[in-house]
């Protein structure tokens, strides 16, 4: 099984992506993505940007659930208060494991926006940040 994980700002820009896969059943954590695929996710999550602002008007939950599908693979998403989109390309549906991956990434993105030397919208290229990504990876996904 394979993720790719998306934090999208609120001008619709890509602040962090991260490509991987599970752990879970005698996974590598290696993506296994098509070649097609790894080309395609970045533009199927932007394509659903539409579908979770929409879904997130109706609601006032953070967690958003799955808001779109693309052939066997689905989108879910998590919306900040900040509106910033936290947004998942999966193949599977393991909804509890997935809403507390997005949790732990939300309280991460968090404490990242608190460093004064972060600004809201800017590209997080923290190393810290990415192995603490793949770690949150590897415990939930």
């Amino acid at each position: 099984m394979s993720y790719y994980l998306a934090i999208v700002g609120t001008e619709d820009n890509p602040i962090y992506t991260q490509e991987f896969g599970t752990y879970r059943q005698g996974g590598d954590g290696n993506s296994r993505f098509s070649p097609e695929m790894k080309e395609l996710a970045p533009f199927i999550l932007h394509a659903a940007i539409d579908m979770v602002e929409q879904t997130a008007s109706r609601t006032n939950q953070l967690y958003l659930r799955t808001v779109d599908n693309f052939y066997s693979h689905l989108v879910s998403a998590f919306v900040t208060a900040g509106d910033i989109k936290i947004m998942l390309l999966h193949e599977t549906r393991n909804e509890e494991s997935i809403r507390q991956f997005f949790q732990e990434v939300h309280d991460l993105y968090v404490k990242t926006l608190l460093s004064p030397f972060y600004f809201v919208n800017q590209p997080i290229t923290s190393p810290v940040f990415d192995q603490r990504i793949k770690s949150l990876a590897k415990k939930y996904l």
